[in-house]
């Protein structure tokens, strides 16, 4: 299944936690809208090195989401890796993400979500 995947600078401004949550919200329609498959989340790790508040609140939101059945899947730039099988999965079903830069990389500054 060939799906378009965009890239949303969710960090872009150094948002608050409620700012970001409107943001992910609006930037889910936008791509749900405009025919995304999937949509690649830039929120960054955190000024402090130990994983900032934005992502957190934005992993558990879209957490909460995935249960609710209102996104398909969700991975984590750290587990964003052939050897994770949610992540072969998501590859399978598009494999242009084979392709994407952060593969393999432990990045925790992203997130990857399949709408």
């Amino acid at each position: 299944m060939a799906s378009r995947i965009d890239t949303v600078e969710l960090k872009a401004g150094m948002p608050t936690v409620a700012e970001a949550r409107v943001r992910l919200a609006t930037e889910l329609q936008r791509g749900r809208s405009g025919g995304a498959g999937v949509l690649k989340l830039v929120h960054g790790y955190g000024s402090t090195g130990k994983g900032g508040r934005i992502r957190t609140a934005l992993r558990a939101e879209l957490a909460q989401l995935r249960t609710a059945g209102r996104v398909r899947s969700v991975v984590t730039g750290e587990t964003f890796s052939i050897f994770d099988e949610e992540t072969r999965t998501l590859l399978d079903r598009h494999p242009a993400l084979r392709r994407d830069a952060d593969l393999e990389r432990g990045n925790p500054g992203i997130t990857i979500v399949e709408l």
